[in-house]
C-alpha cells in the first residue's frame, strides 16, 4: 500500500532546502565542539563558555516520531561521495543541486537530505546523500532512472573520484510525518550515518542484537533524537559493509551529548567492539528550511 505525501506545493527544481554552505542560525560561528571518534566511541569537548543546554519543550517530545507503536517498512539509501580536492564552490553547488532535484523527476522518493560531511573520516568521503523510498521496487527504478544516470554522468562523476552506495530495509512509525520526514523537527538538526561490517559469525545473531540495543537506546532519548533506522545492507556493490544505520539528531549539541553518554559507550564497548571488523561514521548538518533560490 502506497502512502501519498501531505499536500504541499511542489518547489521548483532549483529550490534547495538542505544546502551545506548555509549557516544554521541555531549555532553561531563562535560555537565550537571538538569531536573525535575512535573505535566507534566519540570524545567531545566543548570550549569553555560555548556550551548551551539542549532545551526541548513537552510538545516537542510528545510529537516525537518514536510515539507510535505501529510500524511501516521503508527502504533507506545512502550515497557517500569523494569529491576532488580542487572542487570549487560553484561545482559543489551544481553537484548538490542536481542530486537534490532528482526527487522531482521520479516517483517513490519520500524523503531526502544531503550535504558536506562535517568531519574528516578514514575513507576520505566528503559529501553524503540520503534518500528514503517506500519500496525496494522504487529503489531499483531509481538506479535505472535516465535523469539520475545523467546527473551522475554530467554533474557528479566529473567532480568526484569515488562513491559508495548502501541500501537497507527498515521500520519507521506508521504516520505521515515520520514516513515522509515532515514537520518542523525534521527541518533542522544533524544527520548521522553509521556503516558497519560485522564478522560473519555475528550476522543474524549478535549483530542484530547489538543494533537492536542501540536502537532501543535512541528511543530513550527523545529530547536528543528525532528518528533512527537500521538494517542489513542490500547493495551487492558495497559488501564491505554489512549493515547501516541513520539517526537524525535535533542539533549538533544533541549529537555530542548522546555520543558522549555513558549508555552509548557501554553498548558500543560491550556489544559492538567484539564483533565489528570495520566501521565508518559520518555526519552532516541540516539547515532550517528557507526561501533561498539557488
Amino acid at each position: 500500500m502506497l502512502i501519498h505525501a501531505p499536500h504541499a506545493s511542489t518547489p521548483s527544481p532549483t529550490y534547495l532546502t538542505h544546502h551545506p554552505r548555509r549557516l544554521n542560525p541555531m549555532f553561531p560561528r563562535s560555537a565550537s565542539l571538538n569531536v573525535s571518534i575512535a573505535n566507534g566511541i566519540m570524545k567531545t569537548r566543548w570550549r569553555r563558555g560555548m556550551c548551551r543546554p539542549v532545551v526541548v519543550s513537552a510538545a516537542e517530545e510528545g510529537s516525537s516520531s518514536f510515539k507510535s507503536d505501529r510500524k511501516r517498512e521503508v527502504v533507506e539509501h545512502i550515497c557517500l561521495l569523494k569529491a576532488k580536492e580542487n572542487l570549487s564552490e560553484e561545482e559543489e553547488k551544481d553537484m548538490l543541486d542536481f542530486l537534490y532535484t532528482t526527487q522531482y523527476q521520479m516517483r517513490g522518493i519520500v524523503a531526502i537530505s544531503l550535504g558536506r560531511i562535517s568531519e574528516e573520516n578514514i575513507e576520505n568521503y566528503t559529501h553524503a546523500l540520503y534518500m528514503r523510498f517506500q519500496r525496494k521496487e522504487d529503489l531499483a527504478k531509481f538506479y535505472e532512472n535516465v535523469f539520475y544516470l545523467g546527473v551522475l554522468k554530467e554533474h557528479v562523476m566529473p567532480y568526484c573520484h569515488g562513491l559508495i552506495n548502501v541500501d537497507f530495509e527498515a521500520e519507521v512509525e506508521d504516520d505521515i510525518l515520520s514516513i515522509f520526514r515532515k514537520g518542523e523537527e525534521f527541518n533542522y538538526g544533524l544527520e548521522f550515518v553509521l556503516l558497519i561490517s560485522f564478522v560473519s559469525d555475528a550476522i543474524g545473531g549478535a549483530a542484530e542484537h547489538a543494533l537492536a540495543s542501540l536502537a532501543r537506546l535512541t528511543i530513550g532519548f527523545p529530547s536528543l533524537i528525532v528518528q533512527s533506522t537500521r538494517g542489513l545492507n542490500l547493495n551487492l556493490s558495497s559488501k564491505e559493509y554489512t549493515h547501516g544505520m541513520v539517526i537524525r539528531f535535533r542539533s549538533l549539541e544533541a549529537f555530542g551529548i548522546f555520543m558522549g553518554s555513558s549508555e552509548y559507550k557501554d553498548i558500543w564497548r560491550s556489544k559492538f567492539q567484539p564483533i565489528t571488523q570495520k566501521i565508518l561514521s559520518i555526519h552532516f548538518s541540516i539547515d532550517p528550511v528557507g526561501t533561498e533560490i539557488m
